[in-house]
């Protein structure tokens, strides 16, 4: 498993804890992601970083019981300060849908740090 793909499980491990449970801390789960984040929803909704601070402070514990496994997670290349990382991600919820989407995710690496650049998602039908 390369350092990226430990940083995608780590990621999502913080955002479980923060929308499931609000718990951790809010200022290193939005430290994970660089200025100039762009994320592209299921939906074709597009999240700079401003929208996913916002996105994150207003819904902290907000989906309580929040699960999110991944597989299928593959480093599709690297290069000296970053990476590209493809993954399957599933939520569950109590009572709710089961929510399946492919993430494609770029990651830069600066010193020891490793942030997010982009995330494109797609649901699974």
């Amino acid at each position: 498993m390369t350092h990226y793909e430990t940083e995608i499980i780590d990621a999502h491990i913080a955002i479980e804890n923060w929308l499931g449970q609000n718990e951790g801390d809010f200022d290193a789960l939005l430290a994970r992601f660089r200025p100039d984040f762009l994320m592209i929803t299921p939906g074709g909704a597009h999240f700079d970083y401003a929208g996913l601070a916002t996105f994150f402070k207003s819904l902290g514990g907000s989906r309580p019981g929040l699960k999110i496994t991944l597989d299928r997670l593959t480093t599709l290349q690297t290069w000296e300060n970053g990476a590209v990382v493809h993954y399957r991600e599933t939520q569950t919820r109590p009572d709710q849908p089961v929510n399946v989407r492919w993430s494609t995710a770029v990651l830069n690496q600066e010193g020891g740090n490793i942030t997010w650049r982009l995330l494109h998602e797609t649901a699974q039908p």
